[in-house]
């Protein structure tokens, strides 16, 4: 039984076989009743009685025994009227049919990077695979509602950004259309300008981690075609931040000076909150 379920409670022996003799109106038991949000069921003579999470064989012997204080034979019988009433919630609230049968809903995963499932809330979705998803959402399902599965299936992906700043002829934000290298970039930037740095061209990445990474560059070898596997050409991700300086860099704290605080937030004045932190920086591997 769980929460919300109905049923019905019955006493064969009848209140004429009450162990003391006596027969109080009150005192008949058949009654439906409904499993009530702390898991119980109200009972005449027992009071409130624990029937979530139990069964219908264990619930009928554990009233027996408790109806034996005031019944010679109780002879209690428990009849399920509505079971399973949280899958039909979460069939009502899952109302979208799909061809080949089953139910689906569409749901966005939230900028905390959460998804909200019917029955069981906030899901937490960022760095999972659909596979990782889906094992985490069929784990929570059977210990909530046993029998239910989800198939996650990606129809949309949220746009992916990554950041052009120093010398170039156009910095800002750009979209990533498709997978992108680091001369991508600075193309997208409309080239970079004369005098610009290239031995010392820094990448700013977030980790798994959420912590904030950062390599230099050298892109002079992909550039002028000097290695034919330049390994400083790197595909770049969502939300990379691609900095070409001027002038040599001797620490990146001036880069987060020269080009964070004067360049990045004066372009997104959005990140000037703090939302970037610059601190404990850790090398970008390729």
């Amino acid at each position: 039984m769980e929460v919300g379920d109905s049923l019905r409670v019955e006493s064969l022996t009848g209140d004429s076989q009450l162990a003391g003799g006596d027969s109080p109106e009150n005192n008949n038991i058949g009654r439906d009743l409904i499993v009530q949000p702390d898991g119980s069921i109200s009972l005449p003579l027992l009071g409130q009685v624990r029937a979530a999470r139990m069964t219908i064989e264990g619930l009928r012997q554990h009233l027996e025994e408790r109806y034996k204080k005031f019944y010679k034979v109780p002879a209690i019988t428990v009849t399920p009227l509505q079971v399973n009433t949280k899958l039909q919630d979460l069939i009502a609230s899952v109302d979208a049919r799909q061809g080949s049968g089953g139910l689906q809903l569409q749901v966005t995963v939230t900028p905390a990077g959460k998804v909200y499932v019917p029955a069981l809330g906030a899901v937490c979705a960022h760095g999972m695979t659909l596979e990782e998803l889906k094992f985490e959402v069929d784990a929570r399902y059977a210990a909530t509602i046993p029998g239910v599965a989800v198939t996650p299936v990606l129809t949309l992906r949220a746009p992916r950004f990554l950041y052009v700043l120093g010398e170039v002829a156009q910095p800002g934000q750009f979209q990533l259309t498709g997978p992108t290298t680091l001369m991508g970039a600075i193309a997208l930037g409309g080239g970079w300008n004369v005098g610009a740095n290239l031995r010392q061209v820094i990448v700013f990445r977030r980790g798994d981690d959420w912590r904030l990474m950062a390599t230099m560059v050298d892109i002079r070898g992909a550039l002028y075609g000097r290695r034919p596997v330049p390994a400083d050409e790197i595909w770049l991700n969502d939300s990379d931040i691609v900095v070409i300086p001027k002038t040599p860099i001797l620490a990146v704290d001036e880069v987060i000076s020269q080009y964070f605080t004067q360049g990045l937030y004066s372009l997104f004045p959005q990140y000037a909150n703090g939302q970037f932190n610059f601190q404990n920086f850790s090398s970008l591997s390729n």
